[in-house]
Order: C-alpha cells, then sequence, then structure tokens
C-alpha cells in the first residue's frame, strides 16, 4: 500500500473545504435573492391585497390578502382553489388553475359588478405567480378587502331579494305580536285577488292567513284555505322561527285538494258500486292478505264481515269456506294447499276460472284476475238459476228430441238461410243420411239434390224449389212424390217462426202420382 505525504494531504483537505464554503454561500445568496425577489414582489405596493404562490401553493401574503384567504374555509382544496372560491362571486373569470396565468404571463381580471373600479392582476416572475386584488375607490373608507366583502354581501342580498319578490308562492314574515312586517309580491297580488283593499293604509300589510301556530317555536306546516266569493282557495303553509317572529311560505296545493277531493268521490262510487253488485268480490294485495272485499262476498261465502275484516290471507280465506262447505271438497286434502297455490298462480296470470258445485246444491262461477302491483281479484258469481235454466232447456231439447224421434213422419227443419238445423229418426231413416255427421253444413240445395236422387222425376220438386225461392210465403205447401221402391211420400212444407221450415215426409198407399200442390199466388 502505498502512503501520500502529509503535505499532499492537508492541501487535497484545504481545496475541499474551500469548495464547500463556497458552494454553501453560493446557495445560500441564492436562497436570499429569490426571497428578497419574493419579498419586493409583494412591497411593490403595500396597500393592495398580494398572493405569491409556487404552482398551487401560496409562499407568502400581505395581512389584508392572509385575512382574505382566511374567511374562506380551507376542506380538501389547494390554496389557489380556495384564492378561487374567495375571488369567483365578483371576478367569475379567474382562473381555475396557475396555467392560464404561466402562458398569458399577465391577466388583468375585471369585476363582474358595476364597481369597475376594481379589477384583480395576475403576473408570472421568475416561477412565482403575483396575484393582487386591486380596488382604486380611494375615498372609500373601507380596505380592499373590506370593500370586496361588502360588495360580496350587497350582491347576495340582491340576489335573495330578487329571488324572493320573484317567486310565485306567497312569503311573509310576522312579529311576536302578531303583526305583519313584510310580505313578496305574490303575497300582495293575492291580497289584490282576494278583494282586500290595504291600499287605505300604505304602511301596514293586512294579514290574510289565520293560523293557529304562529306561536310555535318549531317549524310547522298546515294546510289552510282562503274564501273568495264562492271560490275556496287551499294552501300548505311552512312555518319557521326567526328572529323576532316567524317566517311564513305558502303553497297554492288548488290541484292536489281537487284531485284528493275527485279521489275520494271515486273511491265512495266505488264502493256504492261494490256494495250494490250481486257478485262476491275479494281482492288481495301483492301479500296475498285480503285488501277490499263487498257484501256480496258474506251473503255468497258465509264467512262474517269480522273475519273478513281481520284481514286474512287467502289460504286461510279458503280454509274457512273449506269448513263452511262453501267450496268443493277436495279429493286429496294433504295436496289441496298445493292445489290453491296453483289457483293463485293461474288468478295472476288471469287464467283461472272454473266452476264450483257445492253440497248445498248452488252453483259458483268463480274467476281469478290480475291487478296492479301484484294484486290478485276473485269474483264469486252464483250461477244456480243459470245452471238450473240451462239444465231444464236441455232437458226440454231433449224431450222434444226424443218426442220427434217417436213421429211416423220425417221431419226436416231449415234455418232462414237455407241450413238444415233439425231432423229426427224418422227422417234419417227414410233418407239413409245422418246430417250430425258430416262435417259440412247441408243445405236445403244438397237436401233436395238427394231426395231427387231417391225419387222418381216429378213435377212436385220444381214447384217445392218455387215455393222456397219465395220467402215471403205465409200458407203450406203440399205435394206427392213416389219413392225408388214404388211408395208414395205425402210431402208438407210449413213456414216457421223466425223465418224457419219445416219440410215432413209422410208414407201413403195411393196407386198412382197424384199432386195435390197448393202453391201461393
Amino acid at each position: 500500500m502505498a502512503y501520500l505525504p502529509i503535505s499532499q494531504l492537508l492541501g487535497t483537505v484545504a481545496i475541499g473545504g474551500c469548495t464547500a464554503i463556497v458552494a454553501f454561500w453560493l446557495t445560500s445568496w441564492r436562497e436570499w435573492r429569490a426571497e428578497t425577489g419574493r419579498r419586493a414582489l409583494l412591497k411593490r405596493d403595500e396597500n393592495a391585497t398580494c398572493f405569491l404562490f409556487d404552482d398551487t401553493t401560496l409562499l407568502d401574503s400581505t395581512p389584508p390578502a392572509a385575512a382574505l384567504l382566511a374567511s374562506v374555509p380551507g376542506g380538501n382544496d389547494n390554496d389557489w382553489a380556495r384564492l378561487r372560491r374567495a375571488l369567483a362571486p365578483r371576478f367569475p373569470s379567474f382562473p381555475g388553475a396557475p396555467d392560464a396565468v404561466r402562458a398569458a404571463g399577465h391577466l388583468d381580471i375585471p369585476t363582474s359588478t358595476l364597481a369597475a373600479h376594481a379589477h384583480v392582476t395576475a403576473e408570472w416572475h421568475d416561477g412565482v405567480i403575483r396575484v393582487c386584488l386591486m380596488d382604486e375607490c380611494a375615498d372609500a373608507p373601507l380596505s380592499a378587502v373590506g370593500r370586496h366583502h361588502l360588495q360580496i354581501l350587497e350582491s347576495e342580498v340582491t340576489t335573495l331579494q330578487q329571488a324572493v319578490q320573484n317567486t310565485p308562492y306567497p312569503v311573509w314574515q310576522v312579529s311576536n305580536a302578531g303583526t305583519v312586517t313584510w310580505a313578496n309580491r305574490a303575497y300582495r297580488t293575492l291580497a289584490d285577488r282576494l278583494g282586500v283593499d290595504d291600499h287605505a293604509q300604505p304602511d301596514t300589510i293586512t294579514p290574510l292567513f289565520d293560523l293557529p301556530d304562529q306561536n310555535a317555536d318549531t317549524s310547522t306546516c298546515q294546510r289552510v284555505s282562503l274564501t273568495a266569493g264562492d271560490q275556496v282557495h287551499w294552501f300548505d303553509v311552512s312555518s319557521t322561527r326567526v328572529d323576532g317572529g316567524h317566517m311564513h311560505y305558502a303553497t297554492d296545493v288548488n290541484a292536489v285538494v281537487n284531485a284528493e277531493i275527485a279521489q275520494r268521490n271515486f273511491v265512495q262510487t266505488l264502493a256504492k258500486t261494490f256494495a250494490q253488485l250481486s257478485t262476491g268480490l275479494a281482492i288481495f294485495d301483492r301479500s296475498r292478505r285480503l285488501a277490499l272485499f263487498n257484501p256480496a262476498l258474506t251473503n255468497l261465502t258465509g264467512l262474517s264481515a269480522e273475519f273478513l275484516s281481520a284481514r286474512p290471507d287467502l289460504l286461510t280465506m279458503f280454509d274457512q269456506m273449506r269448513e263452511l262447505q262453501m267450496m268443493p271438497e277436495p279429493r286429496n286434502y294433504a295436496t289441496w294447499r298445493e292445489e290453491i297455490s296453483d289457483v293463485i298462480a293461474a288468478a295472476s296470470d288471469g287464467r283461472y276460472q272454473e266452476t264450483w258445485s257445492l253440497p248445498s246444491g248452488l252453483t259458483y262461477r268463480v274467476t281469478g284476475r290480475p291487478h296492479p302491483d301484484g294484486a290478485i281479484a276473485f269474483l264469486f258469481e252464483d250461477i244456480s238459476a243459470e245452471v238450473a235454466s240451462t239444465r231444464r232447456y236441455r232437458a226440454q231439447l231433449e224431450l222434444g228430441q226424443s218426442m220427434m224421434n217417436h213421429l211416423d213422419q220425417a221431419v226436416a227443419v231449415f234455418s232462414p238461410s237455407g241450413v238444415l238445423d233439425f231432423c229426427n229418426a224418422p227422417y234419417r231413416d227414410l233418407w239413409a243420411t245422418d246430417p250430425d255427421s258430416s262435417f259440412a253444413e247441408m243445405t236445403l240445395t244438397d237436401c233436395i239434390t238427394l231426395w231427387r236422387q231417391k225419387c222418381g222425376a216429378t213435377p212436385a220438386w220444381t214447384r217445392m224449389q218455387a215455393y222456397f225461392s219465395n220467402p215471403g210465403a205465409t200458407t203450406d205447401w203440399r205435394g206427392e212424390v213416389r219413392l225408388a221402391s214404388g211408395d208414395m211420400l205425402t210431402c208438407h212444407v210449413a213456414p216457421l217462426s223466425h223465418g224457419a221450415t219445416m219440410v215432413a215426409f209422410r208414407r201413403t198407399q195411393a196407386a198412382s202420382i197424384r199432386d195435390l200442390e197448393q202453391i201461393p199466388g
């Protein structure tokens, strides 16, 4: 290892120390110069409100500027954003970021108010930005900051005054003594519309609303009415406690009140209609609890009004109806509740309609229909009389059919349009046909063609067609035809009610063809 001489080592240490001292002095001198420059920027005008920014960070400010910035809550905003919030009410064009000042070098920002003597300057100097609030009103007793706050307050007062005066709702203030001390334009317009004359005493404001809770310490809201002639005006009045009295705000709710009255009348009309219906109605909400029923439901199901008023669910109601034997007894009670769930699902889709034959002999038609908001409605209709009438009518038809089948005549009945509606068993045997087994309808023309095929040629068929072609015929027609077997048939055509026509055939023992036709007119 080689060692340096002591003299050379001491020389190296001395040179390094001198270099460090010079570097430290240069750095300190530059910081002092920058600080001196920033101080000089602030002291350029001692009466101005000035700020120094390094980008968005505040470096220094004059005492008035510090007071102005301290009046703005900080929150999460940086110093530049806080300054913009402080200046924005009078200087809305103040830039939102320092980049605009850095790019322009100098900005002169005018005020948006009528006080054109105020402006803000923003200048770029050696990496820092100098912002100054200038107010050239020299004879004003307030400082620039004070005038700035005053201008903001005056602007806010003007805005509030315009907002309150131009609102379409009456606003007024009442003192603790109950005197109306202030009212907006809508309040006075309402007084004129109601015919309240307070022009005789311009300094007083006539109270319009009778509010019973004017001395309440908490905020209240109450609905009151004003009468003008035969018209009633409704308002919702909100009241708030303020220094020296109460502030009241009235909202016109005529449309709301009229809608509520119309809804109430509509509900009453529906209630009366439901009460007079002979069909039982039960409406269940989305949770399947009874929400509405009419008196007919109690009469048809035997359920008491007290039970229905307790709002039972659908399964409980059907359980009770089963105990009262007001619904068909299920074959398997274990699966009955599952079937009820299927009934509910079908009613929700509007697919449920069944006929219940009860042990008492009554017959109900039960229909399920969906309702808005997930509700379902069940309609119970007593169709016992209808079913009995249908059964009697069917029995009469069967009796008539049986009677016609035992006649010795072959009978066929045609509708007004010429379609075969009915024929008895002798007719089927005589002409070897069964119209009921045919897919297509059999007409009068088809039948005459069949008759001619099974009979010999005779003028009777032509005359029969001539009779049918006369829709106004009111008399009977009679004639004779011969079957291919040689038997004679007596034909009898007679008009029936509702435009129908009957054709009857009876076998005779005549030996020759004799035309006994009687053709009307």
